[in-house]
């Protein structure tokens, strides 16, 4: 079983409020905030854009999230380097990282269990 494309974009900021009107000026509309400092924007049919205040004295960063259908079917191939497997997440999904040839975190995401 493959990815099936981009699922997000997301973001690490130090100010969740000038970071969500960003993307507001760029047209994306806010789906839900949580109230933690964070929360979920979308722009027409594409991946939708997650973002998550972090303290000042961590890195902003980014990562691409990548839409895998079904963790328990995913086998990824040799080529690819499991950081961490599938876990569930306190949003509801799992997600496992990997890491690519240049050293860049992807993150896969799959729906949770119900």
């Amino acid at each position: 079983m493959a990815t099936e494309g981009i699922e997000a974009v997301f973001l690490t900021t130090h100010n969740w409020g000038k970071s969500a009107r960003f993307f507001q000026a760029l047209g994306y509309e806010l789906e839900f905030e949580t109230d933690h400092s964070s929360g979920q924007l979308r722009n027409g049919d594409g991946p939708y854009v997650f973002i998550a205040e972090v303290p000042e004295d961590q890195e902003p960063e980014t990562r691409m999230v990548l839409k895998v259908a079904d963790a328990d079917a995913f086998r990824p191939d040799p080529a690819v380097e499991v950081v961490t497997p599938f876990e569930d997440t306190h949003y509801g999904t799992k997600e496992m990282t990997v890491r690519d040839p240049d050293g860049r975190v992807w993150n896969l995401q799959a729906p949770g269990k119900n």
